[in-house]
């Protein structure tokens, strides 16, 4: 089956490798120098799928661009390739854009460029024949089609600190009590258990899928891989094993990621204490980062490291405490000085609670729904879903908002 054709409205120096890179993975792609020629090509070929823009160069002729592919009834998506100082004056102008637009920031590589494209169809759930777009995959119901996740990264660069309790714990309050549609990724390749901790068995990995897929087996998406848990959640682990993950190219990773943010609410993501090229591009993607927090020396160290580290990265706005067994005696506004990140939630310890309910591959809220410490974990599912019941909307500039849009006090048991 032919895959989709691509417009590239590019630079000349950029264009060439961009070229080579979608016609290896099997794209049809077409130049265009001019927006009369876009408009042209958009009148002839009904099956455009994405159009690769210039956001930079020449400001007024990238906006024309734009308007082509979003009047007349089209919603053809686009992708922007700006520098980082172009994005803010970019998104200032474009005032209203479709859920499939991407912005994609330069310097990069065309192969990375490629897997953003790829992330971008997936998420359409889309392939063409030559009549048009169908629906790919599971089916895409007419409750989905607005749907677009917010994804929330749980990490401390120190372990031990509860990230995957919380991690999976939140996400099964979010599904099963708050009614969002959830999709929770295992992103620790090294010592990664969400899957062990929700009883999932013999799952298939990314890391499975994308090696046979080089071995010439057929393409897949996460949502191909993914297992239901019974709470409703999807559930996918990037890796079993800790070797042989050369295959998890960041940027892919990333892309994939973000790519599953059509017909979910949340994406939760649990990861490694590592400050990897994986975790880093994982990071850039998130809109939030929870950051669980002991009342120990150790963790508290940790998490101002991270609070340092985020500054350069570029991600201090997305972080937000998590105070994990906060009924240990240590004052929450002392641990918030500290570190310097409001304390968003409060989980007390749940001591044997949630050991037995990990024994058994359960969550804590299943297994002991009316315990206190479930309580905390559905206040925290509170605070992330915000008022009215509804997902609170993903900002087109996280890094320049406060985490949750929250107000001044957190969450207290």
């Amino acid at each position: 089956m032919a895959r989709q054709a691509v417009a590239v409205a590019l630079p000349l120096s950029e264009r060439g490798p961009v070229t080579t890179q979608l016609n290896g993975a099997g794209f049809e792609v077409i130049s265009v120098d001019t927006p009369d020629q876009m408009e042209a090509l958009l009148d002839a070929r009904p099956d455009i799928a994405v159009a690769i823009l210039d956001g930079e160069s020449d400001f007024g002729t990238s906006l024309e661009y734009y308007s082509l592919l979003h009047e007349n009834g089209r919603a053809i998506a686009a992708l922007m390739v700006v520098s980082p100082r172009a994005l803010d004056r970019l998104t200032a102008t474009i005032t209203k854009t479709s859920l499939n637009d991407e912005y994609f920031t330069r310097p990069y590589s065309a192969e990375s460029l490629r897997w953003r494209i790829e992330a971008m169809l997936i998420r359409s759930h889309t392939v063409d024949d030559g009549s048009g777009p169908v629906m790919q995959s599971e089916p895409v119901h007419r409750d989905d089609w607005g749907r677009r996740a917010q994804i929330v990264v749980v990490f401390n660069p120190k372990g031990g600190v509860g990230k995957t309790t919380i991690a999976t714990n939140m996400a099964v309050a979010l599904q099963s009590h708050k009614g969002q549609k959830v999709l929770l990724v295992d992103a620790d390749t090294v010592t990664g258990h969400v899957t062990t901790s929700l009883g999932l068995e013999h799952v298939r990995t990314v890391v499975d899928s994308w090696r046979d897929e080089a071995e010439g087996g057929v393409a897949e998406g996460i949502l191909d891989i993914a297992t239901e848990h019974p709470s409703g959640m999807r559930v996918v682990a990037l890796a079993s094993s800790p070797l042989h993950t050369e295959i998890l190219e960041p940027d892919r990773v990333g892309d994939a990621i973000a790519g599953c943010r059509g017909g979910f609410d949340f994406i939760v993501v649990d990861m490694h204490p590592s400050y990897s090229p994986l975790n880093r591009a994982i990071f850039a993607r998130a809109d939030r980062i929870l950051v669980p927090v002991t009342p120990d020396v150790p963790a508290l160290r940790a998490a101002v490291q991270l609070r340092d580290v985020a500054v350069e990265l570029g991600i201090r706005e997305k972080l937000g405490m998590i105070v994990n067994r906060a009924n240990s005696g240590v004052s929450v506004a002392d641990m918030e000085r500290t570190v310097g990140m409001p304390a968003e939630a409060l989980i007390r310890s749940g001591g044997l609670f949630l050991v037995r309910a990990a024994n058994e591959g359960r969550t804590v809220i299943e297994r002991f729904p009316k315990e206190r410490v479930t309580e905390d974990f559905i206040a925290l599912a509170d605070r992330l879903v915000g008022p009215g019941g509804a997902s609170a909307p993903t900002p087109s500039k996280p890094a320049f908002r406060g985490l949750f849009g929250r107000s001044k006090e957190p969450v207290r048991a």
